[in-house]
């Protein structure tokens, strides 16, 4: 999503460091390209959620997989590149055998 992050993670280290080497690395990269040298890029707040069973991480999954399209990017989950939908469920969403 161009304005946010979606990620649903089993974590093997503490969140808060997790998050913070995700958005660190990030965010260094990010202002590099944009020419933004020492700007923060990411905002303080976060939204963490623990996912207790297989149901709730599937409908989690599913609720991410389908944001793009409820933004109105793309018309199928598995045609936004950025997606655990995309990848090789993408060639056969394209023609039309997901």
């Amino acid at each position: 999503m161009p304005n946010h992050v979606h990620l649903l993670v089993t974590p093997l280290i503490a969140m808060p460091k997790l998050t913070q080497l995700i958005k660190g690395r990030s965010a260094h990269a990010a202002n590099a390209i944009l020419g933004s040298k020492g700007q923060p890029f990411w905002q303080d707040e976060s939204f963490d959620h623990w996912v207790r069973n297989q149901i709730q991480f599937e409908k989690i999954k599913s609720f991410i997989e389908s944001n793009p399209v409820k933004a109105g990017f793309v018309c199928e989950p598995c045609l936004w590149p950025y997606s655990s939908a995309s990848g090789t469920q993408a060639k056969a969403c394209a023609t039309g055998q997901a």
